[in-house]
This record gives structure tokens, C-alpha cells and sequence, in this order.
């Protein structure tokens, strides 16, 4: 376990300290940094301040810290904190991205293709049907699908994707050291048996309060490259993520339905105020989401490195580049170790060579 992580936790506990607060402090210092630094240092920090600033330094409470390391180790919990290569980076994209995640299950939080698939607790036999047969027709494209280990749609996509040997994985708003609801222990086992998993941002012993659902969807919409709402009322979680979602710039998509039943709802007025995309098949998704473009440019992209020769630098950017469209410089110059000279001299030199194209904003994407 890293020696880091009792601090990485403790980060998590400090009153008014919440997700932004904690990528703010990380720009400047490590975890363990951040509890050491002076007083005049820390509330000097834009979006920190006084309060803040005494929080910090008043807290002295490790206890539940190492608490929650003992439960991570004798249960096998992957904690996953921000700055690790294997957080979801996707949630990065996102303002209040969680500071620390408490993982358990083989599924790549960063594979290439990650669908939500959300919905009512109480659905009709017409949203199974939809469910199943979506998520058969996306079996091909090795898609995994995640969702909210809730009665009704979200259970039906779990099980659907298991079916069809897709890893799915289920976002709690409670600890690992349970799960809600209780009928759904089997599922959750089988999930990480068929190369899924669950996967939170809640300590263990924490309760799947009321008010923890709404932050557990802002996961479900930010580690997605889409959200897909098959049926929901007006009112509800789905319609919360789907606003996540949408503040995220994230694409949504929705089933319609009858305009006689309620539990359509909520899907028909995404539609009809333009805040989801008309849904009716798997290949709308892929040709919308342009899967299939990205893998003949992927394709594209193997073959013409065949081709280059990449100086150490260049291997280590290029490889930051591949695990997502377009990337910022200052993403690069963090994850690579590398001098900012150096970043932007192997930058230059992929430009030179028609390997990496610059973008508005200071982003770089692979050619």
C-alpha cells in the first residue's frame, strides 16, 4: 500500500474540503504536503482561504484513515486517487472530479468504449426488451456498460451485459463493505466474477443515505462517453445524471416512448428540449459516438508509427496521447515526469513529423 495513501484518505476528511477544494491544494502540493504547509501558505490559495486553511491545519484525526487502509487491505479495495494512472480519466474532464476511489473488480475503468445505462426502478417489460436488445447489439464493439446496481433498468443492464460477456460495473453510493440493495449481493459478485466490478467514492461503513445518490451519479455521467436513459419519469436520478451529464458536455441519448405512459416520461422531454438525442438502435450510438471512425483511425495511427522513429521523450508522450482524444499541455507535463522544455521539444518534433496535431486551447491529440 502506498505510503502516501493514509494522507490521500485523510485529504478526503477535512471539513469543507471537498473535490474542488482538493484539486485546487493538489496543483500546488502532494497530500502529505498539504498538511504540512503553513498556514499563510495554504490560505493564500485561490478558492482556499482562512477557513479552509484552519481546517486543514486543525486536523489531527488519522484514526479513520487507518481504518479504511485496514479495510482496503484485507479486503483487496484498489484505492484509486486522482493522480494515479489508473483513476478514470475521464472523470478528469470533470470540475468535481472525486479525490480518491475505492475500486474492486478486474474491469478497465479506462477502456476505449464506457456506456451508462440508467433508468426507473419500476420498468416496463418494453424497457427490458430495450435494454437487453441494446446492449446485444453493442456486444460486438467490447462496450462496458455501467450503471447504478439499482432495482429495475439499472439491474437488467448489469445482468444483460454479463449475458453477453461485457464487463460492467456498478457505481455504489455507499462503501464497499455493503450493498444496496441488499437483494443484489449476488449480482454485485457476479459482475466482478465476469471481469466487471463496483466501484465508490464512499468509505466503508458509509450508508446509502438519501443525499449520497446524487454525487454517485455525477460518477456514472463523468466516467462515460455517453449516457443512455431508456426510462424514467419526469422527476428522479436519471433525470439528475442526465443534467450531470449535460454539464459535462458529455453526450446523452434517450429511448422514446409512449406519450401515454409516465414512465416515459422524463425520456420524451429530454428529447423534445434537445437535452438527449433520439435513440432507437445500437447503430445510431456507434455512428454518433464515431466508433467506428476512431478505429480505422486507430488503425491508421499503428501503421504510420511503424513508420517513425520515437526519441524516449516522444514514446512517453505519445503514449499520455492514446489514452484519450485530445489531451492539455499541463495533463502532459504532469503525467510525463518530463521538463516542461521537454515536453514541448517532443511535441514539436511529433508535429515536425505529422504524428500530433495542436488544438485550440492548448490541447494535442494524436494525428
Amino acid at each position: 500500500m502506498p505510503e502516501d495513501l493514509l494522507y490521500q484518505i485523510a485529504l478526503t476528511l477535512i471539513p469543507n474540503i471537498g473535490p474542488v477544494q482538493a484539486k485546487i491544494l493538489l496543483q500546488h502540493c502532494e497530500a502529505e504536503e498539504i498538511f504540512h504547509a503553513k498556514k499563510s501558505f495554504l490560505e493564500k490559495i485561490e478558492g482556499v482561504g482562512e477557513v479552509r486553511a484552519n481546517n486543514i491545519k486543525a486536523f489531527t484525526d488519522f484514526s479513520k484513515a487507518e481504518e479504511e487502509i485496514y479495510f482496503i487491505e484485507k479486503y483487496k479495495i484498489k484505492p484509486l486517487f486522482i493522480s494515479d494512472k489508473d483513476y478514470p480519466q475521464r472523470l478528469l474532464n470533470c470540475y468535481d472530479s472525486p479525490t480518491l476511489l475505492y475500486y474492486k473488480g478486474p474491469a478497465d475503468l479506462n477502456a476505449a468504449k464506457i456506456v451508462a445505462i440508467i433508468g426507473t426502478r419500476t420498468h416496463t417489460d418494453y424497457g427490458k426488451q430495450v435494454t437487453e436488445k441494446l446492449i446485444k447489439d453493442l456486444s460486438e464493439q467490447n462496450v462496458t456498460v455501467i450503471s447504478g446496481l439499482a432495482f429495475g433498468i439499472d439491474a437488467i443492464a448489469h445482468k444483460a451485459a454479463i449475458k453477453n460477456d461485457l464487463p460492467t460495473v456498478g457505481v455504489l453510493a455507499h462503501g464497499l463493505d455493503q450493498i444496496y440493495p441488499s437483494e443484489h449481493a449476488g449480482l454485485a459478485k457476479d459482475m466482478i466474477k465476469h471481469s466487471g466490478g463496483l466501484l465508490t467514492e464512499f468509505r466503508s461503513k458509509t450508508k446509502p443515505d438519501k443525499h449520497n445518490f446524487p454525487t454517485r451519479n455525477r460518477i456514472v455521467a463523468g466516467i462515460s462517453d455517453a449516457t443512455i436513459v431508456i426510462e424514467t419519469g419526469i422527476k428522479g436520478g436519471s433525470m439528475i445524471t442526465v443534467e450531470l451529464a449535460n454539464g459535462y458536455n458529455k453526450d446523452v441519448f434517450a429511448i422514446p416512448g409512449r406519450i401515454t405512459d409516465h414512465k416515459n416520461a422524463g425520456c420524451n422531454y429530454l428529447i423534445k428540449n434537445n437535452k438527449a438525442i433520439l435513440l432507437t438502435d445500437a447503430k445510431e450510438l456507434i455512428e454518433t459516438l464515431g466508433w467506428e471512425e476512431k478505429a480505422r483511425k486507430s488503425a491508421a495511427r499503428k501503421q504510420k508509427e511503424l513508420f517513425i522513429e520515437l526519441s524516449a521523450d516522444e514514446k512517453i508522450v505519445v503514449s499520455i496521447l492514446k489514452e484519450k482524444e485530445s489531451v492539455p499541455i499541463d495533463e502532459i507535463n504532469i503525467k510525463s515526469g518530463l521538463s516542461s522544455s521537454a515536453v514541448a521539444a517532443a511535441i514539436l518534433s511529433l508535429e515536425l513529423q505529422n504524428a500530433v496535431l495542436s488544438l485550440p486551447g492548448k490541447l494535442y491529440q494524436l494525428a
